[in-house]
């Protein structure tokens, strides 16, 4: 079996949990920004505002660790979900700080983009090390750290944890760090999951606004589409690589036959059968 055909029985036989990817999403997102709406004049409202935060973010870790776990073929329940999601925290929590030291240098690109254009020779400064094409340089790969680089590296660990908890089996992700398939993986959901749905809001919109807001309509749509589908791909292909598919054996309880050896004509004298 290929990997892709694996890729695809996995995805066929855990159909639940890839339509709650889809549907738990969306409601998850519904409900965050119902909650940006929730006021603050009485106490059980101010309790409420603390509380939806905290459920958002459970309900979030459990879906990734359940779906995580489902798409294990080698017994991928080993501790109990709320422990694995829990396990989690660590992971997302240092997703966070590089998230946060990449929008620093986000904010640093023009200067860096500056002070290079001041470090080259006249005749490059004019013609291939411009300002521009050094900051859009340096924008293309902050998002290659950003978007895939950074997911590459830390999505492995948590998927782990999601399944081992704090016992990592620190080899087998090594291991698939090293797997040149996987990197291809990221590159292509972080294709198609973040930069092929921002260049639907490329353009301005023209039209009616009944045109205008059909428009935009759709193109939320087929963003959420396409984001979560790439994101539920590249967990179905990360459980292929970290646990490719065995090859069929036979059951435990088959009775093997016993090899038949020819008869021997010069043995055949010195076997005496007992007379009646």
């Amino acid at each position: 079996m290929s990997l892709f055909k694996d890729l695809l029985s996995r995805l066929r036989l855990r159909w639940p949990w890839v339509a709650a990817q889809f549907i738990v999403t969306a409601l998850l997102i519904f409900v965050a920004l119902a909650w940006t709406r929730l006021p603050d004049k009485h106490l059980w409202q101010v309790a409420l505002s603390l509380l939806v935060p905290l459920l958002l973010v459970i309900s979030a870790l459990e879906l990734q660790a359940g779906t995580v776990r489902a798409f294990q073929h080698d017994d991928g329940k080993r501790i109990k979900l709320v422990w694995g999601a829990a396990a989690m925290l660590v992971w997302v929590a240092l997703f966070w700080l590089c998230w946060a030291a990449l929008d620093w240098c986000d904010d640093q690109i023009s200067v860096w983009a500056g002070y290079l254009n001041s470090k080259a020779s006249a005749g490059a400064r004019a013609t291939l090390f411009t300002f521009d094409h050094i900051q859009h340089w340096l924008t293309i790969l902050e998002w290659i750290l950003r978007w895939v680089v950074v997911p590459a590296k830390i999505i492995p660990y948590a998927a782990a944890s999601a399944q081992w908890g704090w016992r990592l089996p620190w080899r087998r992700v090594i291991h698939l760090l090293w797997n040149w398939r996987w990197w291809p993986g990221v590159l292509l959901a972080a294709l198609l999951g973040v930069y092929l749905p921002g260049r639907f809001f490329v353009a301005v919109p023209t039209g009616t606004v009944h045109a205008q807001v059909w428009h935009i309509t759709l193109k939320l749509l087929a963003t959420y589409l396409l984001s979560v589908g790439s994101w539920v791909l590249l967990l179905g292909w990360m459980s292929v690589l970290f646990s490719p598919p065995q090859s069929p054996s036979l059951p435990e309880s088959a009775p093997v036959p016993a090899p038949v050896e020819p008869p021997d004509d010069h043995n055949q004298e010195a076997v005496k059968l007992p007379l009646p």
